[in-house]
């Protein structure tokens, strides 16, 4: 009977030791990330004795896989709304408000029309042409310094990434090791720390796990490219762009080069690097292409308007801004030796949308030009066009439109060769003055009209308008008329008149109204660029004249045109559009929007980030149920574990001395 007492108490002592040290351990290990508490059980009683303990991790698999998915999607969102907050902010501050600049500008345009020949009039408004480029640069350079700033935490996110993948394979060949031996109830550690690189892993991209052979855990990509896989293979996220080497695109490079690296699909992507993608492409890539088709409506419109007066100098106006003109990124695919450059082509500003372009070679001459969204997708149908001297403009397409550009090409291209164009997101930071003369801004109009003083009815000729100085209409050197004075007068006809200038004498007939004179007259005179109306019923012989406005002092006609531009609709809203929609805005209804765009994408983000904080909340309380260590429950297992442990200790004792008295009893 001894002998069995014993046995049943060394086999408790020993077996209430696993349970104490198994308490003991995770209340060691309450503080430390990724522990799971163990749990120890013993097998029922045979012979008297406890059989060894089983030691096992107390892990739900289906609540760590939701706590890793809710964990992908609460770091998406605090990702992208600490990017998108900073940008909102900035763009909302009153300091750094393009409607200012851009009021500020039409604002001292309006005060130089009531002083037409003021030099000072003048001089503000060309100091606030250049501080409106000045606050498009700040604000491109906003937005360019935040692209960088992703880049580099891509960079570094990409890393860390790769890290994890490398650590989870190292630890599964080490899982794989002890698998099936006894030593497995002693590797709890190894996979404490394989989930914990897998929860880290989820923070930075979404994933999914399955159970591998050998105990292995197998992941994969939210969107289905495997990460780990069995036996120690493992792939590698890296960063690169083409065509354009500072925009960072994410890749999965397959292990040791054995096939084509994938392209991850970035807009299903979770985790912190998700959320900086959706930052980049939701935010920034709108902002930088709108304020880029900003600064290119205003200056094109403020350009061709100028150049359509007459400066304080008695000359036919020139640009008050240059258009920049930016480099196509060749794609790393093309065979051929083309290269291109593109601008916006002048008098075109308005028909540019806030997009990038992608030009695909269609054959050695002919190029389609596709516009594309923020995430490189088509929008709407692709146009075509022919290479005319190395130009492609909105002269030489053959179907669609030219979306307002103008392409310089060089070299020879291939079928297929492509490149992309980035005019928009580069022309805010690249604008920049083509004068600072205040006398180069042109105020007054060109032409005058009048009527003879001879003249008997109440009939008047209109002030005329201009529509180009490019036609042929005027000369530069000197500054005039191609063919001097031009002179209306009525015949006794109904509706019949003659014309005179330079170029000779014609007689036609005005169809009413007698609107666009010089056109109804025909050639010549429908090629010169300028135009005017009669008012009213003319007598037999009136005459009406039209000439060069020699001086234009006090002359502000133009310069209303130029205030006018402050209220057109000039700035293109869609790619895609109908013929009754209206798809323009002002300058300032873009700026509004534009803010608006960036406020709305922020806030919705805040809005959805709070509900997966509070799901992945859930997912932790959940979690941590299980698998986390409650102090308390191990305070009462330690007590209740040392109260079995003396009790067995006692029967040890009462076994040793009754055996020490059976000794005695046969001496």
């Amino acid at each position: 009977m001894s002998f069995n007492l014993l046995d049943i108490a060394n086999s408790g002592v020993r077996a209430n030791t696993e349970l104490l040290q198994t308490t003991s351990k995770n209340i060691a290990n309450v503080n430390t990330v990724g522990y799971v508490r163990e749990r120890t059980e013993h097998m029922t009683m045979i012979d008297n004795q406890v059989g060894r303990g089983d030691t096992y991790r107390l892990l739900n698999e289906f609540a760590q896989k939701q706590l890793n998915r809710d964990t992908s999607n609460k770091a998406f969102f605090d990702q992208f709304v600490s990017e998108a907050g900073r940008v909102d902010t900035l763009f909302s501050q009153e300091s750094n408000s393009l409607s200012t600049s851009i009021n500020s500008l039409f604002n001292n345009v309006q005060e130089s029309l009531n002083q037409p020949s003021s030099t000072v009039a003048r001089s503000l408004v060309m100091t606030d042409a250049q501080n409106l480029i000045s606050q498009m640069e700040r604000l491109s350079g906003i937005v360019f310094d935040q692209k960088n700033i992703v880049n580099e935490q891509l960079e570094i996110f990409s890393g860390e990434a790769n890290t994890l993948v490398q650590n989870i394979s190292k630890l599964n060949k080490q899982v794989a090791a002890v698998n099936g031996t006894r030593n497995a109830a002693d590797a709890s550690s190894m996979f404490n720390e394989r989930d914990q690189a897998i929860r880290e892993l989820s923070e930075l991209v979404d994933i999914e796990t399955l159970d591998g052979p050998n105990g292995e855990k197998l992941v994969f990509m939210g969107t289905g490219e495997a990460l780990v896989m069995q036996r120690g293979s493992f792939n590698l996220f890296s960063m690169r762009g083409d065509p354009d080497p500072n925009f960072k695109e994410l890749h999965l490079d397959i292990n040791d080069g054995k096939a084509v690296p994938l392209e991850v699909d970035v807009g299903k992507l979770k985790g912190k690097i998700g959320g900086l993608l959706a930052f980049r492409d939701d935010v920034l890539v709108p902002a930088q292409n709108q304020l880029g088709q900003m600064g290119l409506a205003i200056a094109d419109a403020f350009n061709q308007q100028n150049r359509l007066g007459m400066d304080g100098n008695g000359e036919l106006g020139g640009d008050i801004f240059t258009i920049p003109t930016t480099g196509g990124f060749a794609y790393q695919a093309n065979t051929g030796t083309a290269a291109m450059t593109a601008t916006l082509e002048p008098g075109k500003g308005s028909e540019i949308p806030a997009s990038d372009f992608v030009i695909t070679y269609t054959s050695a001459t002919t190029v389609e030009i596709q516009p594309v969204d923020n995430k490189g997708e088509p929008l709407g149908s692709a146009s075509t066009a022919n290479i005319v001297g190395g130009i492609v403009d909105s002269s030489t397409i053959t179907s669609g439109e030219s979306f307002g550009l103008q392409i310089n090409v060089s070299g020879t291209g291939n079928v297929d060769d492509q490149f992309q164009i980035k005019l928009n997101a580069q022309a805010a930071s690249s604008l920049e003055m083509a004068t600072n003369r205040p006398e180069d801004l042109a105020l007054a109009a060109p032409i005058r009209t009048a009527n003879d003083i001879n003249n008997t009815s109440e009939a008047s000729i209109s002030v005329g308008d201009v529509t180009s100085i490019d036609s042929g209409g005027f000369t530069a050197t000197p500054p005039g008329l191609t063919n001097g004075d031009v002179s209306l007068v009525k015949t006794a006809n109904l509706n019949e008149y003659t014309i005179t200038d330079g170029s000779g004498t014609s007689t036609f007939t005005i169809t009413p109204p007698a609107e666009n004179i010089l056109a109804q007259a025909g050639a010549p005179f429908d090629g010169y660029g300028f135009d005017f109306n009669i008012e009213g019923t003319p007598a037999t012989g009136d005459t009406f004249t039209l000439e060069f406005n020699t001086g234009g002092f006090d002359d502000n006609r133009n310069g209303l045109k130029l205030a006018e531009l402050q209220n057109g609709e000039l700035v293109r809203q869609n790619v895609v559009t109908t013929a009754t929609a209206d798809n323009h805005k002002t300058f300032n209804q873009a700026y509004g929007a534009l803010v608006t765009d960036v406020g709305v994408v922020t806030n919705q983000a805040k809005t959805n980030g709070a509900a997966f904080e509070a799901l992945a909340k859930q997912s932790e309380a959940w979690y941590e149920s299980l698998s986390g260590v409650n102090l308390d429950e191990e305070a009462a297992n330690l007590l209740r574990f040392q109260q079995s442990y003396a009790a067995s200790a006692q029967v040890l004792a009462t076994s040793r001395t009754i055996f020490d008295t059976l000794l005695g009893a046969t001496r």
